[in-house]
């Protein structure tokens, strides 16, 4: 080897190494992207309860994932998702006491430990999480709906930001089957109650809607594994949703996929067992 080439060698490893040390863990992407939907919803709109409301929720998201994932798997956990299910809590859920968003915490992450089948729990945790109180302290407890306004830009660079980040998670088939499922399903809705389509669409430009579309129905361990399969169910869940809509549930997205979503991997999971056994019975013949 040539003087020149040994020296040539090195190059790569050390642009490699540069690389690795100023690029972005792809964990912490998502934890990012949605606290800038929340700083720009914040600023541009006053979307949270308070500050204080949405830390405790971020707080104890965080605490109760450190604690059980040391209690079941004896170690400590990487806390972005945590982070994730904290400031979901804080940015959705609406009440004027602080105690449902510490519990819309404490219940998202303790579903994804409690609730779980052959190693896999059924739930996204913050879907969950909010679900449980919107069904047991409905007197209490709403979901962020309308508080957005009617500015564009935000909205725009949001999904901009949103669809990038996705497509790098290779996510980006499920938010797109829903959204074109959503607008299809609107010709429906608009149909049936003689409404007019840009009403029946417009709920998706909301603030509640980026964090479902980006992340509740994107998340990869709550979604069935085929590709297919994944743009099939979350067509079935906007076609749930369409159904609630027609019978004024307000939070229709979030029953939907508080349904759906679980419905699907529960199948998954049965198909997968009797797949086990069918190959066991062959190979034992």
């Amino acid at each position: 080897m040539s003087q020149s080439a040994s020296q040539s060698m090195p190059a790569p490893v050390v642009d490699g190494a540069a690389r690795r040390r100023f690029s972005l863990d792809n964990r912490y992407i998502a934890p990012l992207f949605i606290t800038f939907i929340l700083v720009v919803g914040h600023l541009a709109y006053g979307i949270l309860e308070s500050y204080e409301k949405t830390g405790v929720a971020i707080v104890v998201a965080i605490v109760a994932e450190l604690i059980l994932g040391r209690i079941f798997f004896g170690k400590w956990l990487n806390l972005a998702s945590a982070y994730i299910s904290g400031i979901s809590c804080g940015i959705l859920v609406r009440s004027p006491a602080l105690w449902p968003f510490a519990l819309a915490s404490l219940l998202s992450i303790m579903s994804k430990y409690v609730l779980r089948v052959k190693d896999r729990h059924l739930w996204n945790p913050s879907n969950f999480g909010i679900c449980a109180l919107l069904f047991l302290a409905p007197e209490t407890v709403a979901a962020l709906s309308v508080q957005w306004g009617n500015f564009k830009w935000p909205l725009i660079v949001i999904w901009i930001l949103g669809s990038i980040i996705i497509y790098r998670a290779k996510r980006f088939h499920i938010s797109a089957t829903y959204v074109a499922s959503f607008f299809a399903l609107a010709f429906v809705r608009s149909y049936i109650t003689g409404d007019s389509w840009w009403a029946e669409v417009a709920p998706i430009t909301g603030p509640m809607y980026q964090l479902f579309v980006f992340f509740m129905i994107t998340d990869p361990k709550t979604t069935v594994k085929s590709k297919k399969w994944q743009c099939i169910v979350v067509f079935f869940v906007a076609f749930v949703e369409m159904l609630l809509r027609l019978n004024h549930v307000v939070h229709a997205p979030l029953y939907a996929l508080f349904l759906v979503g679980p419905s699907a991997m529960l199948i998954e999971i049965w198909l997968e067992s009797r797949r086990r056994v069918v190959l066991q019975e062959s190979n034992a013949t």
